[in-house]
């Protein structure tokens, strides 16, 4: 097991999942149900499958483009992203 990996993923996604539409739809579910464990159970399963897909689908990305060339790939997609977003096309 490659503690660091794990614990690095763990950091990331849990910082960059606070206070996101997740978070709030969750928030809002238990407000609005008054049934945290069911919602919870839930959202974990639904989140771990999500998770699974994406790293399968990581898998057999990388099998097909190189990590350096999937990187820059990724680094221009959140760039498009951040500036549509930012003249509000989305």
């Amino acid at each position: 097991m490659d503690w660091k990996v794990l614990f690095s993923t763990f950091a990331l996604l849990f910082v960059a999942e606070l206070g996101d539409k997740t978070q709030l739809a969750v928030i809002t579910m238990t407000c609005k149900h008054g049934k945290p464990w069911p919602i919870f159970i839930g959202a974990t399963s639904a989140l771990a499958l999500v998770t699974l897909l994406g790293v399968l689908s990581g898998r057999a990305v990388i099998c097909i483009v190189p990590a350096p060339i999937l990187t820059k790939i990724s680094a221009a997609m959140f760039i498009v992203l951040g500036v549509l977003m930012w003249f509000e096309v989305l």
